[in-house]
């Protein structure tokens, strides 16, 4: 793996190990000192399997705090299945094709990856911002050959499962017992959140694993199944005997809470999702379900809480998509309850109860 660490980083690091001078008593008062600068983020290029759709490197990002508390993210880019969606020289934006564009720049992102908001749920934790640029919410793990409309050959290769692994073996080596791991994703990255919460928590049993997704709630449609084995997302899975116990032709996205629950019933587990969230309306268009997105996400967290004792939701009013990555997860409030107070009691480990704009309208 090649890290590069920002000059300021490393200045920084330098300055800190510099020895103080002597102050003469009658040297006049010093000036109160600058805060210290906020640690930057780092890029890692970890090279092996792994790759972007389109054959480009991968990377991703980290920014070390506290060892003790771990926040692992999967970022959001959308998703493609077929030689239209997946071909970006036509113009369809339906994924990020690269590790290095703006859209997985941690150092663009606010909320939860603002440094200088007080209020931040995850100040002062290590963050690690797991790129994403593979068109397969995080989980594929074959290349496949797609043709579109027009005719023309093109190959992508879903790599998220090996992208992600090799974050996750970044963290294994550079933190060897955390006592907390947050393990979050945002739209793509919410889907595979549970299933990597229960890959952290096999691989640090004395931590207490916490999982959140962001925008990804309302994925009840028959197609999920079908891109999941487009991807590869079954290939090269852990040898879990819950796993074992679902139909690949059947399997559902909120099947990875099930999955995981099933495995470490202790977890905590959420999910934040505005109502009418537009993205994911878009998407279950694409996979043929014409249904409001609200109604498919009431029943899919209906049926989460009721076979999970430890899911929490909190649903929002508006066509917003996802929460974590952007300011708006300080200023939305529901049912009295804000959003980023209801994240830092997550984070810490804290019971919360599940919130809805239900009782007051969420039109």
């Amino acid at each position: 793996m090649r890290l590069v660490f920002p000059a300021v980083l490393a200045l920084t690091l330098l300055a800190g190990c510099k020895a103080a001078e002597p102050v003469s008593a009658s040297a006049a008062p010093a000036e109160p000192a600058s805060p210290a600068p906020a640690a930057a983020w780092a890029t890692i290029t970890p090279g092996g399997d792994t790759l972007c759709a389109n054959g480009t490197p991968y990377q991703f990002q980290v920014k070390p705090a506290d060892p003790d508390r771990v926040m692992i993210f999967l970022n959001g880019g959308g998703a493609c299945w077929s030689g239209d969606l997946c071909d970006v020289s036509l113009g369809l934006n339906a994924y990020t094709p690269l590790a290095d564009m703006d859209a997985n720049n941690a150092a663009t992102k606010g909320g939860a990856f603002d440094a200088a908001n007080p209020e931040n749920p995850f100040a002062g934790w290590t963050q690690v911002f797991v790129s994403y640029c593979t068109g397969d919410a995080h989980l594929g793990a074959r290349d496949a050959a797609y043709t579109t409309s027009a005719g023309k050959q093109l190959t992508i290769r879903h790599r998220g499962k090996a992208n992600v692994q090799s974050a996750l073996d970044w963290v294994y080596a550079n933190y060897p017992a955390p006592g907390r791991i947050f393990v979050g994703g945002g739209s793509a990255g919410a889907i595979a959140s549970p299933f990597y919460a229960g890959v952290v928590a096999d691989h640090y049993p004395q931590a207490e694993v916490i999982q959140y997704g962001g925008g990804a709630g309302g994925y009840r449609a028959g197609a999920v199944s079908g891109l999941l084995e487009t991807w590869g997302a079954f290939n090269g899975l852990p040898d879990w005997p819950e796993l074992a116990a679902y139909d690949r032709a059947t399997f559902t996205t909120e099947d990875f809470y099930r999955v995981t629950a099933a495995r470490h019933p202790d977890m905590r587990m959420s999910q934040f999702n505005n109502v009418d969230d537009e993205v994911q309306q878009m998407f279950l268009g694409l996979m043929g379900a014409a249904d409001p997105v609200r109604g498919l996400m009431q029943a899919n967290l209906d049926e989460l809480a009721a076979e999970i004792p430890n899911f929490r939701s909190f649903s929002a009013p508006g066509k917003d998509h996802t929460l974590l990555r952007y300011d708006r997860l300080y200023s939305t409030t529901t049912g009295g309850v804000r959003a980023a107070a209801w994240v830092k009691d997550i984070a810490e480990g804290r019971d919360v109860a599940s919130v809805s704009c239900t009782a007051e309208g969420c039109d």
